[in-house]
């Protein structure tokens, strides 16, 4: 029975389907392919374009790989500049360069006949995303790295006039950023700190306040680049 399951759908002798078997393919690559888009959406900000998107690839790489007599190279060659028409204009996040490679890949081999396998393939490695991204694996544990952003007077010289609590509050800080607002009378400077201790984040806040007017003091977590891989 799982030889049966796992076998190919084409004969040997032929690289061609007929209409049975090209419609098996199509439908459980569009099965597969709403699966993983599905797995896509959970605990991801997603348009519906890009799913639906996702949903049929691995149907359109099917049809590539059956249309091309064989060849599987040329297949992959035209799949692969598929791939790349989404980011021609928009950037992708690693997990939408993933998850279209992970379709291509259903798609690739449902296109070679191997429909439980390609079942198979997407259970396992749609399983290990919902598990990877509910256990937060892979996730960034140093709360200690902050971006701090402050408002100063323009009368006041901010090269180094946060310098000792610098020194005193955070293993390191970086300005990455100065710019003017309020037609040029306020500065506002963004930093990159690690502070030594997060409990006296407050503390920190409070001493700074009294050295730039109590004007507007923000820290957040630092976030790392969507678009970076």
């Amino acid at each position: 029975m799982l030889d049966t399951l796992f076998s190919g759908v084409y004969s040997a002798s032929t690289t061609t389907p007929d209409v049975l078997n090209f419609l098996l393919c199509i439908a459980v690559s569009l099965v597969i392919g709403a699966f993983l888009a599905l797995v896509y959406t959970y605990k991801s900000r997603y348009t519906k374009s890009f799913v639906v998107t996702l949903a049929l690839l691995p149907a359109v790489v099917c049809v590539v790989i059956m249309m091309v007599n064989g060849n599987v190279g040329a297949g992959v060659a035209v799949a692969g500049a598929f791939s790349l028409v989404r980011f021609r204009s928009v950037p992708g996040t690693a997990k939408d360069i993933g998850a279209i490679f992970i379709a291509m890949g259903t798609g690739l081999v449902t296109g070679m006949g191997y429909l439980g396998y390609a079942v198979l393939f997407a259970l396992i490695v749609g399983l290990a995303m919902v598990v990877y991204y509910k256990t937060g694996f892979g996730e960034n544990k140093a709360v200690k790295d902050k971006t701090l952003r402050v408002t100063i007077p323009e009368d006041l010289d901010y090269s180094n006039m946060f310098d000792d609590l610098f020194a005193e509050y955070t293993e390191k800080a970086k300005a990455v950023s100065v710019k003017t607002t309020n037609m040029g009378s306020l500065f506002k400077i963004t930093y990159n700190i690690t502070l030594k201790d997060v409990s006296k984040e407050k503390e920190l806040i409070d001493k700074m306040r009294c050295r730039n007017g109590n004007l507007e003091i923000c820290i957040s977590e630092q976030e790392a680049n969507n678009y970076e891989l």
